[in-house]
């Protein structure tokens, strides 16, 4: 089974899409950017990244390719497997396994497994349908070294006959200011009058309006019940990352659990079960991939190493 346009698709909607066995691939966003050497623009994207120490099944591949291929959720998990042995045999044999629209992966020298994105796809759906723009640059500094080499070869000299004869120009000017300063003072003027006319008619209808509102006495017989709306508040159960604490048989060690995360200062909550009939305990829920990721890294280094990250679908 190709399952690569499965974790294609996903990458659109999801900043991490675990394979089970295998690894994970994550995405980070890439603000619009500019290359000064060859003026061009490009659009924000996503980055492609691949975490192979995430291979937990998080059950968000396994339900996609159950809905898109109209098969149950265990055959579709049976695919991945047979998919996932296929992709490490060969990777044990040093080949360079090729995933379509998401890139290569290959060992290097010291045996490490090295993942190069290699996708003409821009998996930001804010972006889609953007392209590189090419802009040639504004030449500002030649065009003002060109006008002032020309000023320099053809400067401008006034002769005492030629400002005799423009004398005239002066008294025009006067004129033109005395003309502009009295139109300026009349529009003034008048724009005044019409103003204090304006508020005189205001005024009158005012009154007017208030000697209405005076005589009418207004009276509500049966006033229509206030209606509450309810509002529905955002709790932790919305959120789609969790950093998970650990799974218990009994409900009631899950909840014992609980209560000590809450003592160390977590906002630890149960999870519900999983596929194998466990209750899971969470030290807490997020928003973002970001967010849940660091906050697992924290809580591995000083707490629990084997804290994991759980991706529900909302």
């Amino acid at each position: 089974m190709m399952i690569e346009k499965h974790i294609s698709a996903l990458l659109y909607r999801y900043q991490c899409v675990s394979v089970p066995g295998f690894g994970a691939f994550l995405t980070d966003t890439q603000p619009a950017q500019l290359n000064n050497d060859t003026y061009t623009f490009y659009p924000p994207k996503k980055l492609i990244s691949f975490n192979a120490n995430l291979k937990n099944n998080d059950g968000l591949l396994a339900n996609h390719i159950a809905l898109q291929e109209k098969i149950s959720y265990d055959q579709a998990v049976a695919n991945i497997t047979q998919t996932v042995e296929s992709w490490n045999k060969r990777l044990q044999n040093w080949e360079t396994l090729i995933l379509k629209n998401l890139g290569t992966i290959a060992h290097n020298i010291e045996g490490n497994i090295v993942f190069t994105p290699d996708t003409p796809v821009n998996y930001l759906a804010e972006a889609f349908g953007l392209t590189n723009v090419i802009s040639p640059a504004i030449k500002r500094e030649e065009l003002k070294a060109v006008a002032e080499k020309v000023e320099e070869m053809a400067p401008v000299i006034f002769t005492p006959e030629r400002k005799k004869n423009y004398s005239y120009l002066k008294y025009a000017a006067i004129f033109v200011v005395m003309t502009s300063a009295s139109g300026a003072g009349f529009k003034v003027y008048r724009d005044h009058e019409i103003a204090q006319q304006t508020l005189l008619v205001e005024q009158s209808v005012q009154d007017r309006v208030n000697e209405k509102i005076q005589q009418a006495t207004f009276f509500i017989e049966a006033p229509m019940p206030a209606v509450s709306l309810p509002v529905k508040e955002e709790s932790a159960s919305t959120y789609p990352y969790h950093v998970v604490a650990g799974a218990f048989k009994s409900e009631e060690n899950a909840e014992k659990a609980v209560g000590e995360l809450v003592s160390k200062g977590y906002n630890a909550r149960k999870l519900g079960k999983n596929k194998f009939g466990l209750f899971q305990v969470g030290y807490g829920s997020f928003k973002t991939y970001a967010e849940a990721q660091a906050k697992m890294n924290k809580i591995k280094q000083t707490e629990n190493s084997d804290a994991w990250l759980l991706v529900k679908e909302l």
